[in-house]
């Protein structure tokens, strides 16, 4: 059975540094699921979370021996630790009220075990938003979006298509404009968006958007 570790290496920088790591992860049929190179000036530090079915600390003696690996060791995972996330996004009074709602229902589901965290980002402009839309499908670990605006269509609405028929959740604000008629879930209450779309996300919650009868609220 694999196991998911995380696994954080630091080596001197330049061309080929990932190429080893992935070498050795691979001999030991490690299914490598995310990666981030966080620095890579004088000295290249990487992470890595892998599906492992081995032993990891075979692995972490293989990668140890490489000439351009400094240190590696094992850390925790990024899913176990900030698990899923909600991306809030749009006007600064809109986002910062959203974002109430989604803080204090994501403290009552993590106190119960769950993992979720919120992320912000206030953002006008249609050019920049469907950029911002379309950059979330690419998230490690992203799981909802929230647009939260007076006005939003256009492009915009582009973007939001193309992100849910990729598997996002798209709950959108009841504004003006197009973006309301291509999300899942419409909510006019700013703070109650914010509650219903990590009660959306989160295992430990009895609700389920496929199963509501209506999406404007």
């Amino acid at each position: 059975m694999k196991q998911r570790i995380g696994l954080e290496a630091l080596g001197d920088a330049g061309p080929g540094f990932l190429h080893q790591l992935t070498g050795v992860i691979a001999h030991h049929e490690g299914d490598i699921v995310s990666v981030e190179i966080i620095e890579s000036v004088v000295q290249s530090r990487t992470y890595l979370e892998i599906d492992l079915p081995g032993d990891a600390e075979a692995l972490l003696r293989e990668l140890r021996a490489l000439e351009r690996v400094k240190h590696v060791e094992l850390v925790e995972t990024l899913q176990k630790v900030y698990g899923k996330r909600i991306i809030i996004m749009g006007g600064g009074a809109q986002v910062g009220q959203v974002a109430i709602g989604a803080i204090m229902e994501a403290d009552r589901h993590n106190i119960r075990g769950e993992h979720i965290s919120v992320d912000t980002i206030p953002l006008v402009g249609e050019q920049s938003l469907a950029a911002a839309v379309r950059a979330v499908a690419r998230l490690p670990r992203a799981k909802a979006l929230v647009l939260a605006g007076s006005l939003m269509g256009g492009e915009i609405e582009v973007a939001v298509r193309e992100v849910r028929a990729k598997g996002l959740l798209v709950v959108s604000l009841n504004m003006a404009g197009s973006v309301p008629d291509a999300a899942d879930l419409v909510v006019t209450d700013p703070v109650q968006a914010g509650v219903m779309t990590v009660m959306a996300v989160a295992d430990t919650a009895k609700f389920s958007v496929g199963k509501l009868t209506r999406r404007v609220f």
